[in-house]
């Protein structure tokens, strides 16, 4: 791709940066957009293609982390995952910087810098980020998801779900463990959705505390309060036309429950410092890993909250009830990682695939997937025996039962539900016949055991 046929936008508030970077690429590239004020980046995102993005480290901004640059990138990377960014940092930055390339930056340039050097390095992120975009096109990959490939009953179930209410406007909630891929059925429902031209939003909010809460989801005026220097969207605003994703909804207090539901029940926020409403047009998706009996508990969630945000539910199952998907992803996995880490290709022999097949995998595809990617790293052999399998520590801590819980009828039928599951490598059909249960009551019971 020439760079004459390129888009650019620079966020950097300093004037003479913008000028600088400006009188540079104006006859190098097709277009360049400058913009002092980091806050009007999702709307700069959604009414033009840029190529690339030139984004400063530091901003004297409301957000005053210390690492605005990486929040900015973030943001980024959730409303344009193609475009390409290279971040401008200062010498003193240089650590900031790195991070910044593990959050998805393709580059980094220290000022000041040298103009063909910059120009080089535009060119050479470009030519790479076209040689992705056609191999993702030949690959055919699929719009769910690499991570959701599946030939599980379970999961094509799922995939049949998305596929119907994709198209439509329905509240969705996503239910399942942590590591299901909750996210990654998020993402698919926006692609294939009238909206997924629009920004895809998400917001952990769970991880925001009672005071961020209101300004990240609603937005404030400048002077609002300390340190809100400038006017800034929301990121419900920010979603307007596409689709808002809330992860870890099961985590947010009840105070903040009814003013979330207050703005979904009206579809309209108001930035804190005004009493001037804005209209919003959002699909709204929203995740937790909580068990909806649980959520329905109105001392920790609101009912009418909850009716609100579920039209339409999916409950992702964990990866010990779909063992037929196990061997699947780990070929995948070990594919994928093996050309990220420039490998030759790598198979799994008849013992690593036995260790995959009885492993209950409590980290569910997560840990599945940083299993294989540790056993590429550290394999120097183009077979992983059993022996390159290592599962993660964190999920291997089991506490073990005081003496006396183990008379305690729920903890035997605990420990034989478990027994027998894995005696079946996870096959619950095979599991609920021996233990005389349908599936249904079985499934209840992985439920009420949180197994």
């Amino acid at each position: 791709m020439s760079l004459k046929t390129i888009s650019v936008l620079v966020i950097d508030d300093d004037p003479d940066v913008l000028i600088a970077v400006r009188l540079l690429l104006k006859t190098e590239v097709k277009k360049v957009v400058t913009e002092k004020n980091p806050e009007n980046l999702p709307s700069l995102l959604r009414e033009n293609n840029f190529d690339l993005v030139l984004l400063d480290m530091n901003f004297k901004s409301s957000i005053n982390t210390g690492n605005e640059g990486i929040y900015w990138l973030k943001r980024i990377r959730e409303l344009n995952k193609e475009v390409a960014v290279i971040m401008i940092t200062a010498y003193g930055d240089i650590d900031l910087a790195v991070r910044s390339l593990k959050e998805g930056a393709s580059d980094f340039i220290v000022k000041p810098w040298h103009n063909e050097r910059l120009i080089s390095n535009i060119e050479e992120i470009i030519k790479k980020n076209k040689k992705a975009s056609i191999a993702s096109k030949e690959n055919g990959e699929n719009l769910t998801g690499t991570e959701l490939l599946a030939e599980s009953e379970a999961m094509q179930n799922i995939f049949f779900k998305i596929e119907k209410i994709a198209p439509t406007d329905a509240n969705i909630l996503i239910l399942g463990e942590n590591g299901t891929g909750k996210d990654l059925v998020a993402k698919a429902i926006h692609q294939k959705s009238l909206r997924s031209k629009q920004p895809l939003v998400k917001v952990d909010v769970g991880a925001l505390t009672e005071t961020l809460f209101e300004s990240e989801l609603f937005g404030h005026k400048k002077g609002a309060f300390t340190d809100a220097r400038e006017d800034r969207i929301g990121r419900i605003e920010a979603a307007n036309g596409g689709t808002l994703f809330l992860d870890e909804i099961g985590n947010i207090s009840l105070q903040q429950q009814a003013k979330l539901l207050t703005v979904l029940q009206n579809r309209q926020v108001t930035r804190l410092g005004t009493n001037q409403p804005i209209p919003v047009d959002i699909r709204l998706i929203c995740a937790t890993n909580m068990p909806l009996q649980e959520l329905a508990n109105e001392s920790r969630f609101r009912k009418d909250l909850i009716y609100r945000i579920n039209t339409v539910e999916i409950t992702l199952p964990p990866l010990r009830q779909r063992k037929e998907d196990v061997l699947l992803l780990a070929k995948h996995f070990a594919k994928q990682y093996a050309s990220k880490y420039r490998k030759p290709a790598i198979e799994l022999d008849k013992s690593a695939l036995d260790k995959l097949m009885k492993y209950p995998f409590p980290g569910n595809v997560r840990e599945l997937q940083y299993t294989m990617e540790r056993a590429i790293i550290m394999s120097d052999d183009e077979v992983l025996g059993e022996k390159d399998l290592l599962f993660s520590p964190i999920e291997n801590t089991i506490t073990l039962p005081e003496e006396d819980d183990d008379l305690k009828l729920s903890t035997i039928e605990k420990n034989t539900i478990l027994k027998v599951i894995e005696k079946h490598n996870g096959n619950i059909t095979k599991a609920a016949k021996e233990l005389g249960l349908t599936r249904t009551a079985l499934y209840r019971r992985l439920s009420k055991y949180d197994i």
